[in-house]
C-alpha cells in the first residue's frame, strides 16, 4: 500500500479494556489509519476520552455497538474466547482482514470449529514475517509468549539448547486486565509479589507450538510468572546450561535479528523502563561457566499486545514495520 493511497479503515472491538485504549491512541496518531469505530457494549454512547482519559482532547468519538463493514481491518480486543463467539455471530466481509488478541486462534487447531473460511498466522513478526505479509488474519501472540520467544528463538531454531530451560518472568498489573480483582486491587499489589500458574500458564502452549515447528529437539521449559507491583512491563529471564561461548551467542543473536526494527541485544544490563512505552523488545545475554542467561523485556500492553498488533497491520498492508510505532520510552 502506498502512503499516497486512501488510509485504512480501522474498526477495533472491546475496545474499553487496558489493550483497546492502548490501540486507539496507535490508530487515532498512525498516519496510515483512520479509526472508522470502536466497539464497546459496556460503554456505548459514552465518548472515548471519557474512559480512556489519556485520550482528553486527541479524539471526539463516542464507543457504539454497532459494527461497521465499511472498514479495512478489523482488531478483536476481547477476553479468551470471545473472538470465536463474535466471529461465529457477526458476518464479515470477506475481505475484511482480523488481527485478534485473545488467544483463541494462536493454535493451529483453534479455527477448525469456525464457521468461517478464515486461517490465522500466528503474528510474531520476528519468527514468521513472510507468512504475515501474505495473510488475511492474524492471531495475535500472548505478552509472555512474545517476551519468552524473542529471547530464544535464535537458539531454538538452530538446535543449540540441550538442557531444560527455566524461565522466570514478573508483569504488571495490566497484564491482568482492566477488571478489578482480589490480585490486581492496590492495597493487595502494592509493595507486594507473588507467583502465579507455576509451571502451566496458558501461554506455554503457544510456546511450545512455535518451539516444536522450529527444532525436533523436545525443550522443557519451567515457566514461573509473578505478579510485579507495578502497572505495566514484562521482566523475563531464562537460563540453561550450555557449551557455547558468550561471544558466539551474541553473534548468533545480532545476526537473527539484524532486519528486525524493533528487537535489540544489547551488550549492556537491560532495566524494564528502557521498554515501557515501546514497541521495543531489548535482550541481554549473561554467562557464568556453564550457565547461560538470556533476559528479554517489553512492554506488555505495546509490544505484548497492541503495539505489535499494529506492526503486524502494517505488515499486512504493505507498510514499513515501524510506521506509527515510533514511541519513546519514559526512563525519568
Amino acid at each position: 500500500m502506498s502512503i499516497n493511497q486512501s488510509k485504512i479503515k480501522v474498526g477495533i472491538v472491546g475496545s474499553s479494556g487496558y489493550t483497546g485504549g492502548e490501540l486507539i491512541r496507535l490508530i487515532i496518531n498512525h498516519p496510515n489509519c483512520e479509526l472508522i469505530f470502536a466497539n464497546s457494549k459496556i460503554n456505548n454512547g459514552k465518548m472515548i476520552s471519557d474512559i480512556h482519559k489519556d485520550l482528553e482532547g486527541e479524539i471526539e468519538m463516542k464507543f457504539s455497538e454497532q459494527i461497521n463493514n465499511d472498514i479495512d481491518v478489523l482488531f478483536l480486543c476481547l477476553g479468551h474466547g470471545n473472538s470465536i463467539d463474535f466471529l461465529e455471530t457477526n458476518k464479515l466481509e470477506k475481505e475484511i482482514k482480523i488481527i485478534d488478541l485473545s488467544q483463541d486462534f494462536r493454535l493451529e487447531n483453534s479455527f477448525s470449529n469456525l464457521n468461517q473460511n478464515r486461517d490465522f498466522t500466528y503474528g510474531l513478526p520476528e519468527l514468521q514475517k513472510e507468512k504475515i505479509i501474505n495473510s488475511k488474519n492474524i492471531a495475535n501472540p500472548g505478552c509472555f509468549a512474545t517476551a519468552i520467544q524473542l529471547g530464544l528463538i535464535p537458539l531454538i531454531e538452530k538446535g543449540l539448547i540441550d538442557e531444560e530451560i527455566h524461565t522466570s518472568a514478573i508483569t504488571g498489573s495490566t497484564g491482568a486486565g482492566i477488571k478489578p480483582s482480589s490480585t490486581s486491587h492496590f492495597s493487595w499489589r502494592n509493595n507486594n509479589i507473588s507467583w502465579y500458574k507455576p509451571f502451566t500458564h496458558q501461554h506455554l502452549n503457544e510456546i511450545n507450538y512455535s518451539f516444536k515447528n522450529l527444532s525436533n529437539k523436545k525443550n522443557k521449559i519451567n515457566f514461573l510468572p509473578i505478579r510485579g507491583d507495578f502497572t505495566r512491563g514484562i521482566f523475563c529471564t531464562s537460563y540453561f546450561k550450555s557449551s557455547l561461548k558468550l561471544s558466539d551467542l551474541e553473534i548468533i543473536y545480532n545476526e537473527y535479528y539484524k532486519r528486525d526494527p524493533f528487537t535489540f541485544v544489547s551488550k549492556n544490563e537491560i532495566h524494564l523502563k528502557q521498554v515501557i512505552n515501546t514497541n521495543k523488545c531489548l535482550i541481554h545475554l549473561h554467562q557464568n561457566k556453564d550457565i547461560i542467561m538470556v533476559t528479554s523485556i517489553i512492554d506488555n500492553l505495546i509490544k505484548g499486545a497492541s503495539g505489535q498488533a499494529v506492526q503486524n497491520m502494517n505488515l499486512m498492508f504493505g507498510l514499513k514495520e515501524e510506521t506509527g510505532l515510533k514511541l519513546k520510552s519514559s526512563i525519568f
